[in-house]
Protein backbone atom coordinates (compact mmCIF):
# COMPACT_ATOMS: atom_id res chain seq x y z
CA UNK A 1 0.00 0.00 0.00
CA UNK A 2 1.31 3.24 -0.87
CA UNK A 3 1.71 5.92 2.24
CA UNK A 4 -0.19 8.87 2.12
CA UNK A 5 1.15 12.40 1.58
CA UNK A 6 -0.61 15.00 3.45
CA UNK A 7 -1.88 18.39 1.51
CA UNK A 8 -3.46 21.65 2.69
CA UNK A 9 -6.42 21.32 -0.20
CA UNK A 10 -7.33 19.08 -3.07
CA UNK A 11 -9.39 19.93 -5.59
CA UNK A 12 -10.95 17.62 -8.07
CA UNK A 13 -13.92 16.84 -10.75
CA UNK A 14 -13.13 18.73 -13.91
CA UNK A 15 -10.75 18.57 -17.05
CA UNK A 16 -7.22 20.26 -16.10
CA UNK A 17 -5.78 22.09 -19.01
CA UNK A 18 -2.29 21.88 -17.93
CA UNK A 19 -0.95 24.30 -20.96
CA UNK A 20 2.39 21.72 -19.99
CA UNK A 21 4.85 22.83 -22.99
CA UNK A 22 2.32 25.21 -24.50
CA UNK A 23 -0.79 22.70 -25.23
CA UNK A 24 -3.94 22.11 -23.90
CA UNK A 25 -2.47 18.33 -22.29
CA UNK A 26 -6.06 17.96 -20.92
CA UNK A 27 -6.24 15.87 -17.67
CA UNK A 28 -9.78 14.71 -18.42
CA UNK A 29 -11.56 14.35 -14.67
CA UNK A 30 -8.47 15.34 -13.19
CA UNK A 31 -7.20 16.95 -9.58
CA UNK A 32 -4.48 19.47 -8.11
CA UNK A 33 -3.14 18.99 -4.93
CA UNK A 34 -2.35 21.93 -3.41
CA UNK A 35 0.23 22.16 -0.21
CA UNK A 36 1.18 26.22 0.45
CA UNK A 37 0.97 28.33 -2.37
CA UNK A 38 2.60 25.67 -4.50
CA UNK A 39 1.20 22.59 -6.98
CA UNK A 40 2.36 19.06 -5.08
CA UNK A 41 0.86 17.10 -8.14
CA UNK A 42 -1.75 16.93 -10.87
CA UNK A 43 -3.07 13.96 -12.19
CA UNK A 44 -6.78 11.69 -12.68
CA UNK A 45 -9.36 11.89 -9.94
CA UNK A 46 -8.76 7.87 -9.51
CA UNK A 47 -4.85 8.69 -8.29
CA UNK A 48 -6.02 10.97 -5.86
CA UNK A 49 -6.56 8.83 -3.11
CA UNK A 50 -2.90 8.99 -2.05
CA UNK A 51 -3.63 12.55 -0.56
CA UNK A 52 -4.93 13.08 3.16
CA UNK A 53 -6.09 16.72 2.36
CA UNK A 54 -7.30 18.82 4.98
CA UNK A 55 -9.76 20.44 2.97
CA UNK A 56 -11.07 18.97 -0.62
CA UNK A 57 -13.52 20.46 -3.09
CA UNK A 58 -15.63 18.85 -6.09
CA UNK A 59 -15.83 21.20 -8.84
CA UNK A 60 -18.72 19.37 -10.27
CA UNK A 61 -17.57 19.65 -13.87
CA UNK A 62 -15.73 22.19 -16.24
CA UNK A 63 -12.55 22.89 -16.67
CA UNK A 64 -9.54 24.12 -15.33
CA UNK A 65 -6.69 26.76 -16.69
CA UNK A 66 -3.85 28.19 -15.39
CA UNK A 67 -4.30 31.85 -14.34
CA UNK A 68 -4.43 34.17 -16.82
CA UNK A 69 -1.30 36.32 -17.42
CA UNK A 70 -1.34 39.89 -19.19
CA UNK A 71 2.09 40.79 -20.29
CA UNK A 72 1.69 44.21 -21.38
CA UNK A 73 0.20 46.94 -19.97
CA UNK A 74 0.06 50.58 -19.33
CA UNK A 75 -2.56 50.63 -16.53
CA UNK A 76 -1.60 53.54 -14.81
CA UNK A 77 -1.89 57.01 -15.98
CA UNK A 78 -3.71 60.01 -15.23
CA UNK A 79 -6.69 61.55 -17.51
CA UNK A 80 -8.96 60.31 -19.81
CA UNK A 81 -8.57 60.47 -23.91
CA UNK A 82 -12.40 59.04 -24.52
CA UNK A 83 -13.11 62.34 -26.26
CA UNK A 84 -9.45 61.52 -28.72
CA UNK A 85 -11.08 58.71 -30.06
CA UNK A 86 -14.67 60.78 -30.34
CA UNK A 87 -12.44 63.37 -32.74
CA UNK A 88 -10.72 60.63 -34.62
CA UNK A 89 -13.93 59.08 -35.32
CA UNK A 90 -15.23 62.01 -36.17
CA UNK A 91 -12.55 62.96 -38.96
CA UNK A 92 -10.05 64.75 -36.94
CA UNK A 93 -6.18 63.27 -37.59
CA UNK A 94 -4.03 62.23 -35.06
CA UNK A 95 -1.96 64.63 -35.62
CA UNK A 96 -4.00 67.63 -35.65
CA UNK A 97 -4.94 66.32 -32.04
CA UNK A 98 -1.26 66.25 -31.15
CA UNK A 99 -0.94 69.72 -32.11
CA UNK A 100 -3.71 70.98 -30.07
CA UNK A 101 -2.17 69.39 -26.88
CA UNK A 102 -3.85 66.45 -27.21
CA UNK A 103 -2.50 62.94 -27.50
CA UNK A 104 0.08 60.94 -25.21
CA UNK A 105 1.26 64.72 -24.02
CA UNK A 106 -1.95 64.60 -22.34
CA UNK A 107 -1.69 61.99 -20.91
CA UNK A 108 1.94 62.91 -19.78
CA UNK A 109 0.61 66.00 -18.11
CA UNK A 110 -2.03 64.72 -16.42
CA UNK A 111 0.22 61.80 -15.22
CA UNK A 112 2.61 64.43 -13.76
CA UNK A 113 0.15 66.13 -11.81
CA UNK A 114 -1.65 62.96 -10.33
CA UNK A 115 -0.75 61.98 -7.08
CA UNK A 116 0.84 58.24 -6.19
CA UNK A 117 -2.67 58.13 -4.02
CA UNK A 118 -4.78 59.00 -7.10
CA UNK A 119 -2.73 56.94 -9.44
CA UNK A 120 -3.46 54.17 -7.61
CA UNK A 121 -7.13 54.77 -6.73
CA UNK A 122 -7.61 54.93 -10.06
CA UNK A 123 -5.90 51.94 -11.54
CA UNK A 124 -7.77 49.89 -9.34
CA UNK A 125 -11.20 50.13 -11.19
CA UNK A 126 -9.16 49.26 -14.23
CA UNK A 127 -7.32 46.41 -12.93
CA UNK A 128 -10.19 45.28 -11.37
CA UNK A 129 -12.01 44.20 -14.47
CA UNK A 130 -9.17 42.32 -15.93
CA UNK A 131 -9.02 40.74 -12.38
CA UNK A 132 -12.41 39.37 -12.68
CA UNK A 133 -11.63 37.66 -15.61
CA UNK A 134 -9.44 35.14 -13.97
CA UNK A 135 -5.86 37.09 -14.78
CA UNK A 136 -3.67 36.28 -11.72
CA UNK A 137 -0.62 38.06 -13.07
CA UNK A 138 -0.55 41.24 -14.50
CA UNK A 139 2.82 43.25 -15.61
CA UNK A 140 2.31 47.28 -15.70
CA UNK A 141 4.51 49.99 -17.31
CA UNK A 142 5.34 53.18 -16.18
CA UNK A 143 6.64 55.73 -19.34
CA UNK A 144 4.12 58.43 -18.81
CA UNK A 145 5.54 60.83 -16.22
CA UNK A 146 8.99 61.27 -18.57
CA UNK A 147 10.43 63.21 -16.15
CA UNK A 148 12.57 61.75 -12.98
CA UNK A 149 10.12 61.70 -10.52
CA UNK A 150 6.82 60.99 -12.27
CA UNK A 151 8.48 57.70 -13.69
CA UNK A 152 9.39 57.08 -9.96
CA UNK A 153 5.93 58.04 -8.57
CA UNK A 154 4.38 55.70 -11.51
CA UNK A 155 6.86 52.84 -10.89
CA UNK A 156 5.85 53.31 -6.87
CA UNK A 157 2.08 53.18 -7.56
CA UNK A 158 2.85 50.08 -9.29
CA UNK A 159 4.42 48.51 -6.19
CA UNK A 160 1.98 49.78 -4.07
CA UNK A 161 -0.89 47.82 -6.24
CA UNK A 162 1.24 44.21 -5.80
CA UNK A 163 0.83 44.87 -2.08
CA UNK A 164 -3.03 45.50 -2.09
CA UNK A 165 -4.82 43.09 -4.79
CA UNK A 166 -4.51 39.15 -5.09
CA UNK A 167 -2.27 39.18 -7.83
CA UNK A 168 1.59 39.43 -9.05
CA UNK A 169 1.91 42.81 -10.08
CA UNK A 170 5.31 43.27 -12.54
CA UNK A 171 7.12 46.39 -12.50
CA UNK A 172 8.61 47.63 -15.89
CA UNK A 173 10.04 51.02 -16.44
CA UNK A 174 9.49 52.50 -20.01
CA UNK A 175 11.12 56.20 -19.29
CA UNK A 176 12.13 55.78 -23.22
CA UNK A 177 8.64 55.85 -24.12
CA UNK A 178 8.47 58.83 -26.07
CA UNK A 179 10.24 62.01 -25.93
CA UNK A 180 9.39 64.29 -23.14
CA UNK A 181 8.15 68.03 -24.26
CA UNK A 182 11.29 69.25 -22.28
CA UNK A 183 13.38 67.16 -24.64
CA UNK A 184 11.66 67.46 -28.00
CA UNK A 185 14.99 69.12 -29.92
CA UNK A 186 17.18 66.80 -27.69
CA UNK A 187 15.92 63.46 -27.18
CA UNK A 188 19.72 62.31 -26.77
CA UNK A 189 18.99 64.33 -23.59
CA UNK A 190 16.68 62.66 -22.29
CA UNK A 191 17.90 59.10 -23.16
CA UNK A 192 20.71 60.31 -20.65
CA UNK A 193 18.76 61.15 -18.13
CA UNK A 194 17.38 57.75 -18.49
CA UNK A 195 20.42 56.08 -18.19
CA UNK A 196 22.72 58.44 -15.70
CA UNK A 197 19.77 59.43 -13.41
CA UNK A 198 16.79 57.19 -13.43
CA UNK A 199 17.49 53.58 -13.74
CA UNK A 200 20.38 53.67 -11.01
CA UNK A 201 17.47 55.06 -9.03
CA UNK A 202 15.26 52.80 -10.07
CA UNK A 203 17.48 49.68 -9.25
CA UNK A 204 18.66 51.20 -6.17
CA UNK A 205 14.69 51.29 -4.76
CA UNK A 206 14.08 48.01 -6.75
CA UNK A 207 11.01 49.88 -8.02
CA UNK A 208 10.97 47.69 -11.14
CA UNK A 209 11.04 44.36 -12.93
CA UNK A 210 12.47 45.13 -15.85
CA UNK A 211 13.44 47.96 -18.59
CA UNK A 212 11.05 48.46 -22.21
CA UNK A 213 11.78 50.95 -24.62
CA UNK A 214 9.90 52.17 -27.97
CA UNK A 215 12.30 51.26 -30.94
CA UNK A 216 10.18 53.87 -33.51
CA UNK A 217 10.65 56.45 -36.23
CA UNK A 218 8.47 58.83 -34.02
CA UNK A 219 10.05 57.64 -30.54
CA UNK A 220 13.40 56.22 -30.00
CA UNK A 221 16.20 55.00 -32.19
CA UNK A 222 18.06 51.66 -32.34
CA UNK A 223 21.17 53.06 -30.97
CA UNK A 224 18.96 55.25 -28.07
CA UNK A 225 17.39 52.08 -27.18
CA UNK A 226 20.90 50.35 -26.85
CA UNK A 227 22.31 52.68 -24.78
CA UNK A 228 19.07 52.56 -22.55
CA UNK A 229 19.30 48.15 -22.58
CA UNK A 230 23.16 48.62 -22.16
CA UNK A 231 22.46 50.71 -18.83
CA UNK A 232 20.23 48.07 -17.94
CA UNK A 233 22.27 45.09 -18.12
CA UNK A 234 24.85 46.76 -16.37
CA UNK A 235 22.20 47.53 -13.55
CA UNK A 236 20.88 43.35 -13.56
CA UNK A 237 17.76 44.25 -14.71
CA UNK A 238 15.91 42.27 -17.95
CA UNK A 239 14.68 44.03 -20.88
CA UNK A 240 11.80 44.07 -23.71
CA UNK A 241 10.96 46.06 -26.23
CA UNK A 242 8.21 48.21 -28.48
CA UNK A 243 9.17 46.84 -31.77
CA UNK A 244 8.22 46.72 -35.23
CA UNK A 245 4.85 48.31 -34.45
CA UNK A 246 4.67 51.17 -36.98
CA UNK A 247 7.71 50.54 -39.11
CA UNK A 248 11.26 47.71 -39.62
CA UNK A 249 13.94 49.42 -37.78
CA UNK A 250 15.44 45.96 -36.90
CA UNK A 251 13.54 45.85 -33.70
CA UNK A 252 13.22 42.36 -32.85
CA UNK A 253 16.90 41.25 -33.90
CA UNK A 254 18.22 44.38 -31.81
CA UNK A 255 15.89 42.79 -28.62
CA UNK A 256 17.18 39.72 -29.03
CA UNK A 257 20.97 40.75 -29.40
CA UNK A 258 20.26 41.75 -25.84
CA UNK A 259 18.54 38.23 -24.81
CA UNK A 260 15.08 40.68 -24.59
CA UNK A 261 12.49 38.49 -22.45
CA UNK A 262 9.81 39.72 -25.41
CA UNK A 263 9.73 42.01 -28.17
CA UNK A 264 6.47 43.38 -28.52
CA UNK A 265 3.74 44.19 -31.50
CA UNK A 266 6.28 43.15 -34.43
CA UNK A 267 3.88 43.92 -37.27
CA UNK A 268 6.69 44.91 -39.29
CA UNK A 269 9.15 42.09 -38.20
CA UNK A 270 11.10 40.23 -40.88
CA UNK A 271 12.45 36.95 -40.69
CA UNK A 272 16.08 38.01 -39.75
CA UNK A 273 14.25 39.76 -36.93
CA UNK A 274 12.07 36.37 -36.19
CA UNK A 275 15.21 33.96 -36.86
CA UNK A 276 17.25 36.14 -34.17
CA UNK A 277 14.23 36.06 -32.06
CA UNK A 278 14.73 32.62 -32.30
CA UNK A 279 18.32 31.62 -31.35
CA UNK A 280 18.03 34.42 -28.35
CA UNK A 281 14.68 32.98 -26.63
CA UNK A 282 12.54 35.90 -26.93
CA UNK A 283 8.99 35.70 -27.25
CA UNK A 284 6.90 37.72 -29.42
CA UNK A 285 3.86 39.55 -27.54
CA UNK A 286 1.19 40.04 -29.82
CA UNK A 287 -0.90 43.09 -29.35
CA UNK A 288 -4.52 42.97 -31.11
CA UNK A 289 -6.14 45.46 -29.28
CA UNK A 290 -3.62 48.55 -30.54
CA UNK A 291 -3.89 46.65 -33.89
CA UNK A 292 -7.79 46.87 -34.05
CA UNK A 293 -8.34 50.12 -32.75
CA UNK A 294 -5.55 51.86 -35.34
CA UNK A 295 -7.11 50.46 -38.02
CA UNK A 296 -4.20 48.81 -39.06
CA UNK A 297 -3.53 46.69 -42.14
CA UNK A 298 0.08 44.94 -41.70
CA UNK A 299 -0.22 41.74 -39.74
CA UNK A 300 2.56 40.07 -37.40
CA UNK A 301 4.17 37.37 -39.17
CA UNK A 302 2.56 34.45 -37.34
CA UNK A 303 3.21 32.06 -40.10
CA UNK A 304 7.39 32.88 -39.36
CA UNK A 305 7.17 32.92 -35.69
CA UNK A 306 5.65 29.25 -36.18
CA UNK A 307 8.03 27.86 -38.36
CA UNK A 308 10.71 29.38 -36.32
CA UNK A 309 9.18 28.29 -33.14
CA UNK A 310 9.02 31.35 -31.39
CA UNK A 311 6.21 31.42 -28.46
CA UNK A 312 3.98 33.67 -29.25
CA UNK A 313 2.04 35.63 -25.97
CA UNK A 314 -1.01 37.49 -26.08
CA UNK A 315 -1.78 41.17 -23.92
CA UNK A 316 -4.31 43.61 -23.86
CA UNK A 317 -2.10 46.32 -23.99
CA UNK A 318 -4.50 48.49 -22.02
CA UNK A 319 -3.36 52.15 -22.40
CA UNK A 320 -5.69 55.51 -22.86
CA UNK A 321 -4.45 56.22 -26.16
CA UNK A 322 -4.17 53.09 -28.68
CA UNK A 323 -5.59 49.73 -26.96
CA UNK A 324 -8.24 50.61 -24.24
CA UNK A 325 -8.65 47.23 -23.48
CA UNK A 326 -9.91 45.52 -19.95
CA UNK A 327 -10.42 42.05 -21.45
CA UNK A 328 -7.86 39.91 -21.55
CA UNK A 329 -10.21 37.06 -23.16
CA UNK A 330 -11.23 39.40 -25.45
CA UNK A 331 -7.82 39.12 -26.84
CA UNK A 332 -8.00 35.73 -26.77
CA UNK A 333 -10.57 36.32 -29.75
CA UNK A 334 -9.16 38.62 -31.63
CA UNK A 335 -5.59 36.70 -31.62
CA UNK A 336 -7.55 33.94 -33.49
CA UNK A 337 -9.91 36.37 -35.94
CA UNK A 338 -7.26 39.01 -36.22
CA UNK A 339 -4.03 37.47 -36.37
CA UNK A 340 -4.91 33.83 -37.60
CA UNK A 341 -3.80 32.37 -34.31
CA UNK A 342 -5.26 29.23 -33.05
CA UNK A 343 -7.55 28.59 -29.88
CA UNK A 344 -4.79 26.69 -28.25
CA UNK A 345 -2.29 28.74 -29.47
CA UNK A 346 -4.07 31.85 -27.94
CA UNK A 347 -4.46 30.02 -24.45
CA UNK A 348 -0.68 29.37 -24.47
CA UNK A 349 -0.10 33.02 -25.18
CA UNK A 350 -1.66 33.92 -21.86
CA UNK A 351 -0.32 31.83 -20.06
CA UNK A 352 2.61 29.50 -20.26
CA UNK A 353 4.27 32.09 -22.98
CA UNK A 354 2.49 34.93 -21.36
CA UNK A 355 4.87 34.37 -18.61
CA UNK A 356 7.91 33.22 -20.54
CA UNK A 357 7.68 36.98 -21.77
CA UNK A 358 7.75 38.08 -17.60
CA UNK A 359 10.67 35.42 -17.18
CA UNK A 360 8.27 34.09 -14.85
CA UNK A 361 7.88 30.42 -16.80
CA UNK A 362 9.46 28.70 -14.24
CA UNK A 363 6.96 29.34 -11.65
CA UNK A 364 3.62 30.32 -13.90
CA UNK A 365 1.96 29.44 -16.67
CA UNK A 366 1.04 25.75 -16.47
CA UNK A 367 -0.38 23.32 -13.81
CA UNK A 368 3.02 21.42 -12.70
CA UNK A 369 4.10 20.17 -9.24
CA UNK A 370 6.41 22.75 -8.17
CA UNK A 371 4.45 25.86 -9.99
CA UNK A 372 2.51 28.18 -7.85
CA UNK A 373 -1.37 27.02 -7.28
CA UNK A 374 -2.17 29.52 -9.56
CA UNK A 375 -5.48 28.21 -11.68
CA UNK A 376 -8.81 28.93 -12.26
CA UNK A 377 -12.22 27.09 -13.08
CA UNK A 378 -14.68 28.05 -15.47
CA UNK A 379 -18.35 26.16 -16.14
CA UNK A 380 -17.16 25.21 -19.66
CA UNK A 381 -17.06 21.91 -21.47
CA UNK A 382 -14.25 22.65 -23.71
CA UNK A 383 -11.01 25.29 -23.45
CA UNK A 384 -11.87 27.18 -27.03
CA UNK A 385 -15.34 28.64 -25.38
CA UNK A 386 -12.91 30.91 -23.52
CA UNK A 387 -11.62 32.27 -26.90
CA UNK A 388 -15.26 31.83 -28.67
CA UNK A 389 -17.40 34.13 -26.18
CA UNK A 390 -17.58 37.67 -26.78
CA UNK A 391 -18.45 39.92 -24.19
CA UNK A 392 -19.92 39.31 -20.64
CA UNK A 393 -18.12 38.00 -17.67
CA UNK A 394 -17.86 34.15 -17.80
CA UNK A 395 -18.81 33.21 -14.39
CA UNK A 396 -15.09 31.89 -12.66
CA UNK A 397 -13.68 30.93 -9.77
CA UNK A 398 -10.49 32.13 -9.25
CA UNK A 399 -7.23 30.29 -6.84
CA UNK A 400 -5.01 32.51 -6.46
CA UNK A 401 -1.40 30.79 -4.73
CA UNK A 402 -3.58 28.38 -2.96
CA UNK A 403 -6.35 30.77 -2.10
CA UNK A 404 -9.89 31.26 -3.27
CA UNK A 405 -10.12 35.22 -3.93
Amino acid sequence: MNQQRNCDHLWYGADIVTMRDGRYNIIENGAIAVDGQKIVWVGPCEQAGEFNARQKTDLEGGIVTPGLVDCHTHLVFGGDRSHEFEQRLNGVSYSEIAAAGGGILSTVRATRESSLEHLVDSVRKRLDLLLAEGVTTVEIKSGYGLEVASERRMLQAIRQLGQQVPAQIQATCLAAHAIPPEYKDNSDKWVDVICHELLPQVAAEKLADAVDAFCEYLAFSPAQVEKVFRTAEQLGLPVKLHAEQLSSLGGGALAARYKALSADHLEFATESDVAAMAQNGTVAVLLPGAFYLLRETQHPPVALFRQYQVPMALASDANPGTSPALSLRLMLNMGCTLFGMTPEEALAGVTLYGARALGLEATQGSLEPGKLADFVHWPLARPAELVYWLGGQLPCRVIFRGEER
